[in-house]
């Protein structure tokens, strides 16, 4: 890279050349009070210019880091938070975790496994069992969410029963009858089915309709 290329340099390509200027410009006034006034400013034109910073937690502490880094560091103003270090350039990110290593069933996720680990935790039986259905509901939601098959009812019981080692179970009659698994989603939508088979079937005053063949 010869000299040029490395004075005109942009270190922030997303605020463009303009504002790397503007930077500069600011390090050439004397006055601190009036350098720090005009780095506000321009704090707030970057704002404009890439508005999607605001998606990150705490963006105008982010916002003045790169306002330092454009000024390889040698800005002097009374900024509002710490003056990040140069090893922010060099600093690798932290490794992420995989939340979802150790998961048991990882259809359901993390969760699940959490809410029923809580659940084994209630004394009282009629919040245990209200907890276990409750658990039961979303295992059945977030499975067909990834899932076209239907899941059976006591394959989720077994999955419950298995994630609380056997300290979460239901009456399976009682589960089916009632359908103690079935999400309120799925219930409002096979009652507006239902309501809208009886209208097709109806005439306008509730009556049933008579499809019969007119004669010729």
């Amino acid at each position: 890279m010869n000299e040029f290329d490395e004075k005109n340099r942009l270190t922030r390509r997303e605020y463009g050349r303009n504002v790397q200027n503007l930077v500069k410009y600011i390090m050439t006034m004397d006055d601190k009070a009036e350098r720090t006034k005009k780095a506000e400013t321009l704090i707030d034109l970057m704002k404009l210019l890439n508005p999607s910073i605001r998606e990150y937690p705490e963006y105008n502490q982010k916002l003045w880091d790169e306002l330092f880094i454009m000024s390889e560091f040698k800005l002097d103003v009374d900024c509002p938070y710490p003056i990040p270090d140069k090893e922010i350039l060099t600093k690798k990110p932290n490794r992420m975790i995989n939340a979802a290593k150790g998961v048991k069933y990882k259809h359901y996720g993390k969760n699940i496994e959490l809410l029923v680990q809580k659940a084994t935790t209630l004394e009282d039986p009629e919040e245990k069992e209200a907890a276990t259905i409750h658990v039961g509901k979303l295992m059945k939601t977030f499975f067909s969410t990834w899932n076209r098959d239907v899941i059976a009812d006591e394959v989720i019981m077994k999955n419950i029963t298995d994630l609380s080692k056997g300290e979460l179970k239901l009456d399976m009659e009682k589960v089916k009858e009632q359908n103690l698994f079935e999400s309120t989603i799925r219930e409002r939508d096979r009652d507006k089915e239902k309501s809208r088979e009886q209208r097709d079937t109806r005439g306008p005053k509730g009556k049933r309709r008579n499809f019969k063949r007119r004669k010729n």
